[in-house]
This record gives C-alpha cells, structure tokens and sequence, in this order.
C-alpha cells in the first residue's frame, strides 16, 4: 500500500479507537491536507465518520480529495460524500485492525 495510503488508515483507526465510535474515516485533499472524523450519533444528527471528514474537508476549502479511508467493522461503506466531491475518488475500507479489505 502507498505510504500516503497508510497513513489515512493508520489516523482512520486512530480516531476510531479514540473515541469507542463506530466508525473512523479520514480523507487526503488535493493539497495532502488529511481530515480526520468519526461516525456522529446525536439525536438531531447523525453522519458517517467519511460524511463528517468530508464536511471537514470542505468547510476548511477543500475543493477536491485523492483518496479516503474508513475503520469499520461494517461490511459496506457508503462512498457517497467523497464522491459527491470528487467523481472516482478511492474509498479504503479497512478492519478495526488496519487491515484494507476492499477499495471502493
């Protein structure tokens, strides 16, 4: 896997391990900035952790991303956020333990 890859996996479990949340995901911009963000579960909003380091990336300009990640023990994830701001975009979903188990 690419080091820069890695990297979104490696802070992707981070914030998911942190924080006991479902789901951890973090996003690569155009510039290489990251977005780091975990699965939100209030009662008046609920998101994805890759909704929540999209919604991060853009309100920090984010105009375009290279590539995301997402922790998650679920068996599918819904690459639609990353997509709604870059057509194509790799989605990596990985096992709590790190592990890529598919490229969206």
């Amino acid at each position: 896997m690419d080091p820069e890859d890695a990297k979104i996996v490696t802070l992707a479990r981070s914030s998911r391990a942190r924080t006991g949340a479902a789901e951890g995901a973090a996003v690569r911009d155009t510039t290489g900035r990251t977005y780091v963000a975990t699965s939100v579960e209030l009662p008046s909003l609920k998101l994805t952790a890759l909704q929540a380091a999209v919604a991060a990336a853009v309100s920090s300009g984010a105009d375009g991303l290279e590539a995301a990640a997402v922790v998650t023990e679920a068996g599918t994830v819904d690459a639609t956020a990353a997509r709604d701001l870059t057509a194509g975009v790799p989605v990596l979903r990985a096992d709590p333990s790190g592990a890529v188990v598919e490229t969206l």
